[in-house]
C-alpha cells in the first residue's frame, strides 16, 4: 500500500488585494515604484490591475508544479483561505490533471498576513485505498509558557511567555490511509528576514524557530507517548525556513560560477535530526541536489538551501529506506542558478524573476505505510 506525500510552499495565494504599499514603501511593488501615483485611490486601481495581470500566469505555473509532484496528499504553506484555495483547485489544477483534490483543510492560524498552512488530499491513494480524515487539531494557540519553552533569549527579542510559539501554526491531521493510521503535521516555520543590528536574520530569528520545532516535537510526544515515537506512522512536513546545509554560489553570469557545500554548525532543524526522532528524507540525494531554494541578496551572498521537507518517523523511514525523494524545480526563475547537469526546461511563459510556480520547489516521495 503506497502513498505518495508532498509539500510545497504555493506564495501568496491570496483572495484579497494587499493596498498597504501606498503608506509604506518597503511593501509597495518594484512597478508600482516606477509611476507617480497621486492619490490612495489610484493607487488601489493600479494594484489590482497588476495583481490581476500577473495572477493568471503565476497560477498556471504553480498548478504545474502540483501536478507534476501528482500527490495524494499535498501539504501547502501561504494559502490566505479555503476559497482561494478552491478557486485555484477548480480553476487550474482540475483542468490539469481532471482527478481533482475533493478534501480541503485549512485553520486560520496566527500569521500576520493572513496566510496559512493548508492540506489538499484525494478520496483515494492511486492504487484504490481510501485516504480517510478522523480529526484535525490546531496548536497555533499553545504559548511558550504553556510547554515551558520560554528563554532568555526570546526575552530578549521582545518576547513574553504567554506569546503563542506558532507564528502560523502546526496543523495536526488524524489520518487513515487503507484503514492504517497515519498522522500528518504541517507547518511553517518563523521566517529568517534580513539581516538586524549587525546580525544575519537567520541566525537573529534562530530562537523563535528553535521554540518552534522543540513545540512540534512535544506535540508528537504528547500524542504518542514520549520514548515510543520512532515505532509510530507520522511525517512534519513545511517550510522550516532554515537549513542544515547549503551551497554556496560563488561568481557571476558573466565570470561563470562554482559551487561550494557548506555545513551549518547549528539549525532549529537539529531538534529533529540530532537524536533520530525523525529523518530528513532529501539527505538521500546527494548533498549538491537538496536544494529547494536559491537565495540571493547581491552577487556576495547567494546560496542553494533547503527550506522545504518532509520528515519521516524512524519506523516509517526504515520501512522506506530505498525511497528517494523527488524535487520539482521546472517552476524555478530564471534567475535561479543551477549546478551543472540539473538544470532542467521550465514552464512556458517564465520570467527572469516573474512569472514563477514559486521560489520553493515540490517534494514529493511515495512511501510503503505497512
Amino acid at each position: 500500500m503506497s502513498l505518495r506525500l508532498a509539500t510545497f510552499n504555493i506564495e501568496n495565494l491570496m483572495a484579497r488585494f494587499d493596498f498597504t504599499g501606498f503608506r509604506n514603501q518597503l511593501k509597495q511593488d518594484r512597478v508600482l515604484q516606477l509611476f507617480n501615483v497621486p492619490t490612495e485611490a489610484v493607487y488601489q486601481q493600479l494594484e489590482q490591475a497588476r495583481v490581476v495581470a500577473a495572477t493568471d500566469d503565476t497560477r498556471q505555473m504553480t498548478a504545474l508544479a502540483v501536478a507534476a509532484a501528482d500527490a495524494d496528499i499535498i501539504c501547502l504553506q501561504e494559502v490566505d483561505n479555503l476559497a482561494a484555495l478552491h478557486a485555484f483547485e477548480y480553476g487550474y489544477l482540475y483542468r490539469m490533471m481532471g482527478n481533482g483534490y475533493r478534501q480541503k483543510y485549512l485553520v486560520e492560524g496566527n500569521d500576520s498576513r493572513g496566510i496559512d498552512v493548508a492540506v489538499m488530499m484525494r478520496e483515494q491513494t492511486r492504487d484504490g485505498q481510501n485516504i480517510e480524515l478522523k480529526e484535525i487539531t490546531s496548536h497555533a494557540m499553545v504559548t511558550y509558557g504553556d510547554f515551558g519553552l520560554f528563554t532568555d533569549e526570546l526575552a530578549a527579542l521582545g518576547y513574553h511567555p504567554h506569546d503563542k510559539i506558532f507564528k502560523r501554526d502546526c496543523l495536526e491531521l488524524d489520518l487513515r490511509i487503507g484503514g492504517v493510521p497515519f498522522t500528518l503535521y504541517v507547518v511553517h516555520l518563523k521566517s529568517m528576514g534580513g539581516p538586524r543590528e549587525g546580525v544575519d536574520g537567520r541566525r537573529a530569528t534562530m530562537p523563535l524557530r528553535r521554540a518552534e520545532t522543540f513545540a512540534v516535537r512535544r506535540i508528537i510526544e504528547d500524542r504518542f507517548g514520549r520514548g515510543k515515537t520512532a515505532t509510530k506512522n507520522f511525517a512534519i512536513c513545511g517550510d522550516m525556513n532554515d537549513y542544515q546545509e547549503r551551497v554556496d554560489v560563488i561568481g557571476s553570469r558573466r565570470s561563470g560560477y562554482r559551487f561550494e557545500y557548506h555545513r551549518e554548525q547549528t539549525s532549529a532543524l537539529d531538534v529533529f535530526s540530532d537524536d533520530g526522532f525523525a529523518e530528513n528524507v532529501l539527505r538521500r540525494r546527494d548533498q549538491m541536489e537538496r536544494w529547494t531554494l536559491y537565495h540571493a541578496r547581491g552577487p556576495q551572498e547567494q546560496w542553494l538551501c533547503q527550506l522545504d521537507y518532509i520528515w519521516l518517523s524512524p519506523a516509517m523511514a526504515a520501512r522506506n529506506a530505498k525511497a528517494v525523494p523527488e524535487i520539482i524545480r521546472a517552476g524555478q526563475p530564471y534567475r535561479t542558478v543551477f549546478p551543472p547537469g540539473q538544470e532542467v526546461e521550465r514552464y512556458p511563459r517564465t520570467g527572469w524573476d516573474r512569472p514563477k510556480a514559486s521560489d520553493h520547489c515540490p517534494v514529493v516521495i511515495t512511501l510503503d505505510l505497512i
